[in-house]
């Protein structure tokens, strides 16, 4: 056949093979069986029972509500399916100074005033001593999450109601099997087994075929690599290379434990600065999720274990675990025909829950970018530029909290807040230092608002504010903020308590409280 407007025939992917199951393995079989299961293709998932995952956690970033509806996922089912909660953002404790606490919440602060941006009008006041409160003060998220609060938003309402954002806690390992049970139900193919061998094609280089112990031999048209750290194609076989990041983010431990839960679960998660570290606490529905992110350079691993157990809030469940991880991405996240995703491709430690949308946004960039046989370069050029950038980005953030702290108790602390910085992240320091300022770039994960947040809870105020904002009235300015204030602090006082909301939106499971094994690094 010839060609029909210049478009002619070309060769499909027929064959996709997922290589490794657990969160990431099954959110792509999930996604590619709603989207690419037409009939023609075959989605093949090679994972072994005998091999454990490690979840890439039970915290996440509102990105995550797309995803799922995206696969026609019932928000109420989901959350008792995985024992989920809400979270409206995290509570960080002692990383400005030792006893400082702040939050950074989803969704946004404020308003802004003739297109003046809110925090711009908040420092204004600040500056004139006008008692404007915290920024807090001024976030639908915060004033939820402080009281125990919950409610959707009502976009369209005239409430500030519809400024919450949210995403949630959940049970990475349940999360999994959710969705491989709907993934198998959509025609994708598990074989169980462990991989012994790959093979490759002479001239290309392509993967041809996965081997499992028992002869089986799984082939494919295009591999996605779910294995883990090992990264088993995209490393041990592509040899795509691994750039190291841990001079910046000197974490390489985290000790998991989970603990019964000792009240209602809080819609937020917590993170607590230790000497060399940090502490998660993530609230489920059967259990609460813990775990001491440290520096192997700067802490004994006995020591920090017994940092995490003397602040669990309630009794522990299982025997800590420890995990080692380096802090970095892939040079190349796809490879020939091989895209990776979750910990093949990457890690970067869970202080702001990013590890899960990581994946999340590399299926949605495979997904724009779906190849036909052979793989373009052109294609995987640019999703290879597009993932760099989102590790970046994201790296940066991290970066922040480390380098924006006023500690110098320990040589950790005294190291991350004079370290170098990137100098991406160095100009945006600079530039809020001076006037505020702050802006997002290309399709930066972390809006305007995150980074405000950080920088104004750990202590980094501007010299001055933008002069912009000396055009309107600060009387009428001042009432405005004041009304605001009034408004988010009455709002969240008349909310469900967040189990309530969950109960009486039928999310609540009702069994027993269970003792899941924790198998997440509270991504």
């Amino acid at each position: 056949m010839g060609q029909v407007n210049g478009i002619g025939n070309v060769n499909r992917i027929e064959r996709v093979v997922i290589v490794g199951g657990g969160t990431a393995g099954w959110m792509a079989a999930a996604a590619l069986a709603r989207f690419f299961n037409d009939g023609r293709r075959r989605i093949t998932l090679v994972e072994s029972d005998a091999i454990g995952t490690v979840g890439v956690g039970e915290a996440t970033i509102p990105p995550i509500a797309n995803f799922n509806a995206m696969l026609d996922i019932r928000e109420d089912e989901f959350l008792r399916a995985t024992r989920g909660t809400y979270k409206l953002g995290i509570e960080f404790v002692n990383w400005g100074r030792q006893g400082d606490r702040y939050f950074h919440p989803f969704g946004s602060y404020g308003q802004s005033f003739h297109g003046i941006a809110f925090h711009q009008l908040f420092l204004r006041e600040q500056a004139r001593g006008a008692g404007s409160g915290t920024i807090g003060d001024y976030s639908m998220s915060t004033a939820a999450a402080m009281a125990g609060k919950f409610a959707r938003p009502a976009p369209g309402a005239k409430s500030v109601v519809n400024q919450i954002a949210y995403a949630y806690h959940f049970d990475a390992g349940l999360y999994a099997a959710f969705l491989r049970k709907m993934a198998e139900q959509r025609g994708v193919r598990r074989i169980e087994g462990k991989i012994e061998t790959v093979e490759r094609h002479g001239e290309s280089g392509d993967v041809q075929a996965v081997v499992l112990e028992n002869d089986t031999r799984v082939e494919g048209d295009l591999f996605i690599d779910c294995s883990g750290f090992r990264g088993l194609l995209i490393e041990d076989t592509l040899e795509a290379g691994y750039e190291d990041w841990s001079h910046w983010l000197p974490m390489d431990r985290a000790i998991a434990v989970p603990s019964r839960n000792v009240g209602t679960p809080p819609p937020f998660t917590r993170s607590t600065a230790h000497g060399a570290g940090w502490q998660w606490r993530i609230p489920l529905q059967h259990r609460t999720g813990n775990g001491h992110v440290f520096s192997s350079g700067y802490m004994q691993e006995d020591e920090a274990r017994e940092i995490l157990m003397a602040n669990l809030d309630g009794e522990p469940l299982a025997e800590p675990r420890t995990l080692r991880f380096c802090t970095g991405m892939r040079k190349k996240a796809w490879s020939h025909n091989v895209v990776s995703l979750g910990l093949s491709s990457g890690f970067i430690e869970p202080l702001e829950s990013t590890s899960i949308h990581l994946i999340q946004n590399g299926i949605a960039r495979l997904f724009a970018l779906f190849p036909d046989n052979p793989v373009s370069p052109i294609e995987r050029d640019e999703y290879n530029r597009g993932m760099r950038e989102l590790y970046e980005d994201v790296r940066d953030f991290i970066i922040l909290h480390y380098k924006a702290t006023q500690r110098g108790d320990t040589e950790f602390w005294r190291y991350v807040r004079d370290m170098e910085v990137p100098a991406s992240l160095a100009r945006k320091i600079d530039l809020w230092r001076l006037h505020g300022r702050v802006f997002r770039e290309n399709a930066e994960l972390f809006v305007a608002d995150s980074w405000i947040a950080v920088m104004l809870g750990q202590n980094i105020w501007p010299e001055s504010y933008d002069a912009i904002a000396d055009s309107l009235d600060p009387d009428r300015v001042a009432a405005a903020m004041h009304q605001m204030r009034a408004a988010y602090r009455e709002t969240a006082e008349k909310l469900p308590a967040h189990e309530a909301f969950i109960r009486q939106s039928n999310g609540w499971h009702l069994d027993e409280p269970l003792a899941a094994p924790l198998s997440s690094i509270a991504s």
